[in-house]
């Protein structure tokens, strides 16, 4: 089951509060603004800020 456009609507960032997009894995969701990856596991987002990773800005998201 994949996260619904519904959930990634109303998900925002933990840290600073921008939008999240899915990446283009899949496996994760990606902050807009500070570049902070938030890991999906068994189909539930992990929105805790010291499981995420920091990404560069130039590895964009789809979605």
């Amino acid at each position: 089951m994949a996260i619904s456009q519904e959930l990634l609507d109303i998900l925002a960032c933990p840290a600073c509060k921008a939008e999240v997009k899915l990446t283009s894995s899949g496996d994760g969701l990606k902050c807009v603004s500070c570049n902070r990856v938030y890991p999906i596991r068994d189909d539930i987002p992990v929105m805790l800020i010291d499981e995420a990773t920091i990404e560069s800005p130039e590895e964009t998201s789809s979605g």
